[in-house]
């Protein structure tokens, strides 16, 4: 039996074909080229594999991508997937990643946390690294790709018997539809403890950008630049917790700035732990439409960039306007509480 699925269609790099290498060391795998030779890919581990062109494109990949939705919501159901993308120019990694990401993890697919090497046209991404490792950017990558490759192969999230849960929010209680929901999905999860946290206005700077000695110092010493309430409660909150579930009302298809300022200032811890062992959800309500932007740059900030393990189905996502208007919307509270069941199921150890 092969160990791994992989996704390799159309033409590729001799750079992807070498990252693809160096994750697979000691390990089998059975290729996917086109859809035609599409198998059953439940309850598989896979790798996903991208050319992406000059228009940020890869239409082979997309529609092997489209061939999984029309099989419906659970054509991935407890399958796993990381990716390697490599890109021509400059442009498009990133992006193509957080698509490719939301729309697995809709039809049931989860993500190790850190599920992507990107690799752009002059490798220059990898250029950070070199501040921690003295090599060439071809062997930072590569290393990269190894070391995903040998976390993919351990990865198996391990429910807890009473797990914690944080809800990040910086809504209005009176009027948030956000919340209405959120209070529909936390009636229903039992067996777990509970804590909300509201960032309030003008409570969380941003981050500053600091180097990453200094920020490193600062995480050390459980502590960061600018301190206050993101030191004395919403970081040490985030540390003890298994998982996190922010609660994004949709402004102007982006996370309210109160939260992306947490997300940013989340790095000084994650400078000391990882979030490996940290289970990533999300309740997004928008007043139109809109709701996928918000999840990708979530999954973005978070999976691909933070580390947060990421499980399927993470995202509860509803359209409503005007204050009350989620609790109205045809089969809600069912919604509510198939996504509470999800949760529990994925952070919660059975009895």
């Amino acid at each position: 039996m092969n160990d791994y699925y992989v996704i390799l269609p159309g033409k590729f790099s001799p750079q992807l074909n070498k990252m693809l290498e160096a994750v697979l060391i000691g390990k089998s795998a059975l290729y996917i080229t086109d859809k035609r030779s599409l198998p059953d890919l439940r309850g598989s581990k896979i790798i996903v594999c991208a050319e992406i062109s000059p228009a940020g494109l890869c239409i082979p990949l997309y529609e092997i991508l489209e061939e999984l939705q029309i099989r419906g919501c659970d054509s991935l159901k407890d399958s796993s997937a990381v990716l390697l993308l490599h890109s021509s120019n400059e442009l498009y990694t990133k992006s193509t990643a957080s698509f490719i990401v939301f729309l697995m993890n809709q039809l049931g697919c989860r993500f190790p946390g850190h599920p992507v090497v990107e690799a752009t046209g002059s490798l220059s991404n990898f250029s950070t690294w070199r501040s921690i490792k003295k090599s060439s950017l071809e062997d930072i990558c590569l290393e990269l790709c190894t070391v995903l490759g040998e976390r993919f192969a351990v990865y198996n999230p391990v429910p807890v018997k009473m797990p914690k849960i944080l809800a990040l929010h910086s809504s209005e209680k009176k009027t948030s539809n956000t919340l209405a929901l959120w209070n529909m999905v936390k009636s229903s999860l039992e067996g777990c403890s509970t804590r909300e946290l509201h960032v309030e206005n003008g409570t969380i700077l941003d981050c500053k950008g600091c180097s990453y000695k200094t920020c490193k110092h600062f995480s050390m010493n459980n502590s960061c630049f600018y301190g206050g309430i993101m030191v004395k409660e919403i970081l040490p909150a985030i540390e003890e917790t298994d998982a996190v579930i922010w609660l994004c009302p949709n402004y102007n298809d982006a996370v309210s700035a109160n939260l992306s300022a947490v997300i940013n200032r989340m790095t000084a811890l994650y400078r000391k732990t990882p979030f490996y062992n940290k289970t990533l959800f999300s309740i997004i309500v928008s007043g139109n439409s809109g709701g996928d932007s918000v999840a990708k740059q979530l999954l973005g900030a978070l999976c691909i960039n933070k580390g947060f393990n990421l499980p399927p189905y993470y995202s509860l996502t509803a359209t409503a306007n005007d204050p009350g208007a989620v609790g109205r919307i045809p089969g809600i509270e069912a919604s509510a509480k198939i996504y509470a069941k999800n949760m529990l199921r994925e952070t919660k150890k059975p009895k």
